[in-house]
């Protein structure tokens, strides 16, 4: 069976979800060879191979951390040239995207960007995407070259299928580019306690019905009870009542959790295309004619000041 490289997210060894969900997709159109870069690549191995990777290419260098992107660049067009792969597939993050992109380009190959599922087809992989703020679902497949594929996150259920998960040393070579950013210093992000907003399998997001920054703490409740991430729209971001890194929708992220709750958000098209592929959608408003009800799969009409406090509770009780 030909083989399907796959770029691993991690965080000093410790593998992210979404490369979990790649692994998943790829065994349907191959053998999943797993490309580890930076520090703690090795260490990535158990957690791959658990997860159905034959084989696992680990390379560690300064570089990886020191500068951006082109240096990961450079590593995965290498590990596409050692193993003549039948796709390539990325997590689709920002960074994501862009490792995409230039090797599509380098390796004169097409990319599709954002897909929601893959199959198998005659010939080439076939990969969904939601586009045109997600009133369309295609299937897409790339005609020129290996296809490199970037993902949503939570697009697929983790499936464990253990494989031999060999670890290899890949050979780099840099290319007078990969120094060409550099970076210069890094701030930790402070920790919610909370998953990320785009891997996380229910979020919770508020809207401009919130009616201010310290009204959000109803928001957060739900969310906590629920082991959830925070969202909100632009109006409440733009607002400043929440931060913009919260911010779900066309200008903001795009999540496509198990679970969406609406809250106070009238569903503009400018919201919609950030979460409408999520697999259950609820919203909960006072005003029945807004526009978000008419995508979602449980609506309810009431003052979000009312219904989520009591939702809160009903959640804490039914936990024990």
């Amino acid at each position: 069976m030909a083989e399907v490289l796959v770029f691993v997210d991690h965080v000093d060894g410790a593998v992210r979800k979404p490369t979990l969900e790649l692994l998943t997709l790829a065994r349907r159109i191959g053998d999943p060879v797993a490309v580890a870069l930076g520090n703690g690549a090795a260490d990535t191995q158990a957690a791959l191979a658990e997860h159905g990777a034959v084989k696992v290419l680990t390379h560690e260098a300064a570089e990886y951390a020191d500068y951006l992107v082109v240096p990961k660049v450079d590593a995965l067009q290498a590990a596409y040239d050692a193993v003549s792969p039948a796709a390539v597939l990325v997590p689709s993050s920002a960074e994501g995207k862009e490792i995409a992109a230039r090797l599509a380009l380098r390796i004169g190959s097409g990319i599709i960007t954002d897909a929601v599922d893959l199959e198998a087809g005659d010939g080439a992989p076939v990969a969904t995407q939601s586009v045109f703020a997600a009133s369309y679902t295609t299937k897409s497949t790339v005609s020129k070259g290996t296809p490199v594929i970037t993902v949503k996150p939570n697009s697929a259920a983790v499936e464990p299928a253990p494989a031999a998960g060999t670890v290899e040393a890949l050979t780099v070579s840099f290319s007078e580019q990969a120094t060409g950013t550099k970076v210069t210093s890094r701030t930790a992000r402070e920790s919610t306690g909370r998953p990320d907003l785009t891997e996380a399998a229910i979020v919770v997001s508020g809207g401009r019905g919130v009616n201010g920054a310290e009204n959000f703490s109803v928001i957060e409740a739900l969310a906590d009870s629920l082991g959830a991430a925070v969202g909100a729209s632009r109006a409440a971001v733009d607002a400043g009542w929440y931060p913009h890194s919260n911010q779900v929708g066309q200008t903001g992220k795009s999540v496509s959790p198990q679970l969406y709750i609406a809250s106070g958000i009238s569903g503009a098209i400018q919201h919609r295309a950030g979460m409408q592929t999520s697999k259950t959608i609820v919203a909960i408003n006072k005003d029945a004619e807004a526009p978000i009800f008419d995508l979602v799969d449980y609506g309810v009409v009431g003052d979000l000041f009312d219904v989520v406090p009591a939702l809160t509770e009903e959640v804490k009780t039914r936990k024990g």
